[in-house]
């Protein structure tokens, strides 16, 4: 039997009829042993063990398995030491030192400095195109240095007081400086690469040497399964222990069968409005949007009891998060008048949506009646799921939008900024990128607060994201899985196998 885990192969057979070759002992083998299987979607042929391409969450997933970064995200969003023992910056925040913790690689040679700067080397070559590359852009790599074997220095392009973000960046993982094969990886993580059938399975072993602690258990396989039906099946019928990415649907429906850990917080839901083009450059029609939009309906209708309802920012709990911000509540009336002085009364909005997100289609539905009821007319189109991403940033009016977990500051300079990269709602406003630049350079922690609560007025005033909701990450556990924890997605805690147990 193949590895990949099939649609056909579970639906068409019944519960544990389907076994998998090279599988392992699963929990059979008591608290501590075993081999703990997961399965997730995956990409097939263009899947990656390389650390600094990981996109997908099966190659994050495996990424963390293996690799370490100097520092990773907490459950609020907010960096925390990993490989780094320590930060400090200099007074004028332009250089900040940063103290290794004692770790080794799985061919046991230290981590050092000069592996550090060397795997930030790497991702900043503009020829590799490399994911964390515009996060780590503001390192000034020949003002940095190796002070000695454990202590690094880096010097940045400006004064920056959200470094340790930069240090947690997706995909900036630590590798050996003269690594260049990464068909069998060496990492510092606490699992070791053992095997690896492309687009079906990767087989790690634990690593006992690991600077936190041997893992829990044996071994770890993730196995591919890219329809739902299949990983919830697959973890029914035995086959594997953990199953990624469930919908609320399915775990209402299963969740007499198996575990399901819900993960608060892991997405953000939206609607992007371009603000830099008719209609919703129009600063009345965009409050009126607000306005109209009933948030709990969106909610309720599309993820009921996995998820709840935004207030036109993202970030809700994470660190510099404007929690004083009353809530907005639906006005019709004042959405319809509104509406009547920007003199869009009866205007046709297009509302672009895709089948590149789950419920996606739903929550569009749910909106263009909520529209209508305003008194404007709604036209639904449906893009192309493989280009989606890449066709908003320049298509479309209004488009519907989610992102994952990632720090306030993160978020705002890829995506608010007036020359980010990624500007869905294409939102430029110069004093806008001058509070941004004053809350990344102020030594005071109170003056940062300060500008980023002003920035999240601003969006929540006159901005051009609509964020109606904040969704769930829901994985499925079998019974004797534990110490799996409801981290967002993407956080040091998510998806971290070396804590869990089986038996």
């Amino acid at each position: 039997m193949r590895n990949q885990l099939s649609r056909r192969g579970f639906l068409g057979a019944t519960a544990g009829a389907v076994l998998l070759a090279g599988c392992g002992t699963g929990a059979g083998s008591g608290p501590g042993g075993g081999r703990l299987r997961a399965a997730f979607s995956g990409g097939g042929a263009t899947e990656v063990l390389d650390p600094h391409k990981a996109n997908l969450f099966v190659e994050a997933a495996r990424s963390k398995a293996m690799f370490d970064k100097l520092a990773d995200l907490g459950d609020d969003v907010a960096p925390r030491p990993r490989l780094a023992e320590r930060w400090e910056p200099s007074e004028d925040l332009r250089t900040w030192r940063v103290s290794l913790r004692r770790a080794t690689f799985h061919d046991g040679r230290p981590v050092r400095a000069q592996d550090v700067l060397a795997s930030y080397a790497r991702i900043l070559d503009p020829k590799g195109g490399f994911r964390a590359r515009s996060s780590l852009a503001l390192i000034d790599l020949r003002a940095s240095k190796a002070v000695d074997d454990r202590t690094v220095e880096f010097g940045l392009k400006r004064p920056f007081a959200e470094f340790p973000n930069v240090l947690a960046a997706f995909g900036a993982y630590i590798v050996p400086e003269d690594l260049r094969d990464f068909s069998k990886p060496v990492g510092s993580g606490p699992f070791r690469f053992k095997s690896w059938t492309p687009g079906r399975s990767v087989v790690l072993t634990g690593y006992d040497g690991y600077w936190e602690g041997a893992p829990n258990v044996e071994e770890l396989e993730f196995l591919i399964a890219n329809e739902e039906s299949a990983r919830i099946n697959a973890l029914l019928g035995g086959q594997v222990e953990y199953a990624h990415d469930v919908s609320p649907a399915a775990a209402r429906q299963h969740r007499s069968r198996a575990r399901f850990v819900h993960s608060p917080n892991s997405n953000t839901q939206a609607f992007a409005m371009k603000v830099d083009r008719p209609p919703f450059d129009e600063r009345d029609l965009r409050e009126a949007m607000f306005l109209l939009t009933d948030r709990r309906q969106l909610v309720n209708t599309t993820m009921p009891g996995a998820g709840r309802i935004g207030n036109d920012l993202f970030g809700k709990g994470y660190l510099h998060y404007a929690a004083d911000i009353p809530q907005r509540e639906p006005d019709l009336d004042r959405a319809k008048a509104l509406i009547k002085k920007a003199g869009a009364e009866g205007a046709t909005i297009e509302l672009t949506t895709s089948q590149a997100s789950a419920g996606f289609v739903e929550a569009a539905t749910v909106f263009a009646d909520q529209i209508r009821a305003a008194g404007l007319d709604a036209k639904i189109v449906t893009g192309n799921k493989d280009t989606y991403w890449t066709d908003i940033l320049k298509k479309g009016t209004l488009v519907s939008f989610r992102s994952g977990a990632m720090p306030i500051e993160t978020h705002i300079s890829q995506r608010l900024l007036s020359d980010s990269t990624t500007n869905a709602t294409k939102w430029a406003r110069p004093e806008f990128d001058v509070l941004y630049d004053r809350a990344v350079s102020s030594t005071r922690e109170r003056d940062r607060q300060d500008a980023f609560g002003e920035m999240q007025r601003m969006l929540h005033a006159e901005g051009g994201l609509l964020v109606w909701g904040f969704a769930d990450g829901i994985v499925a556990t079998s019974e004797n899985l534990t110490g799996v924890r409801g981290a967002p997605f993407n956080t040091l805690d998510w998806a971290r196998f070396d804590k869990v147990r089986l038996g």
